[in-house]
């Protein structure tokens, strides 16, 4: 249970730097225009965390899946993770910078609420377990 308690932290903090990217990237670009010569392409931070996103997800989801077997949880992930793919590859050009962010933050919302209920219910697993045990023990 350790390995998909990281994972789903991982994730879901991979989810916040997804949303936190998608809000303030705009005045982190206009601020370093002033003060540095180097940029960084806001598309290859997209590419980025989708890249990372989905192998960690997908292993924190599955992982925690065997444990508890509650599809729903893995459904929502994957379904998170299908939007941030779709906005990723759409883009700009296609959705508008306002669609894009809505359609990411709709993704992450969804794959950090996922990923939230994987650690809940993997926790209260433990729980339950333990307390099983405790209790044939006396």
């Amino acid at each position: 249970f350790d390995t998909t308690y990281i994972s789903d932290k991982l994730a879901m903090s991979v989810s916040t730097a997804c949303v936190v990217h998608c809000f303030f990237a705009p005045a982190i670009i206009i601020f370093s225009y002033g003060i540095s010569t180097f940029t960084i392409d806001s598309e290859i931070i997209h590419y980025a965390i989708i890249m990372i996103a989905i192998p960690l997800s997908s292993f924190a989801l599955t992982r925690g899946y065997r444990h508890h077997k509650i599809v729903s949880i893995l459904v929502v992930g994957i379904l998170g993770l299908s939007i941030m793919l779709l906005a990723v590859l759409l883009g700009e050009s296609l959705l508008s910078e306002i669609g894009e962010q809505l359609v990411t933050l709709i993704g992450s919302s969804l794959v950090a609420y996922s990923h939230f209920k994987n650690y809940r219910t993997c926790q209260q697993l433990v729980a339950l377990v333990m307390k099983t045990k405790k209790n044939k023990l006396v």
